[in-house]
């Protein structure tokens, strides 16, 4: 049998084998946050809507559109949500192992743009010290926000 799975497999290359690899395994979203800092050194938060009660300040997260890279989705959604330009640095943080989603955080550097929150999602979009975020902040946030950087 496994001879001829090989055999098969051989056979049909090129895209058919990507078709049959997409439809055997299991399908991600993928969740791409930005910690987006400015000359000061400051962090931009937002308050989002749709988060839990006393746990809504977070930094700009979204998801990855189809064909769309993950630095591309960071200036996207901090576009979307805020106005702001930004432009992406290095990769800061990589986790999966949850059911259905991976975790993909970028370090991001503010360009240029006034702050205007026009997205149903976001209450609220502020410039806070690293020393002095709010309360109601995603732990994984404050966590990305004092990381190491080398």
């Amino acid at each position: 049998m496994k001879k001829i799975a090989a055999r098969l497999w051989r056979i049909i290359r090129g895209p058919m084998q990507w078709r049959v690899l997409w439809l055997w395994h299991s399908k991600f979203m993928v969740g791409v946050t930005g910690i987006v800092r400015d000359q000061d050194g400051r962090v931009l938060l937002l308050k989002h809507r749709m988060w839990s009660e006393g746990r809504q300040w977070g930094l700009p997260t979204g998801y990855a559109n189809a064909k769309e890279t993950f630095e591309d989705t960071v200036v996207r959604e901090v576009r979307e949500e805020t106005g702001l330009t930004v432009k992406v640095g290095e990769l800061a943080h990589l986790k999966s192992g949850y059911k259905l989603r991976v975790e993909v955080a970028y370090e991001a550097l503010y360009v240029s743009g006034r702050i205007e929150v026009a997205s149903f999602e976001i209450l609220e979009a502020r410039w806070f010290s690293p020393d002095d975020l709010p309360e109601g902040l995603q732990d994984s946030h404050r966590q990305l926000i004092g990381r190491q950087r080398f």
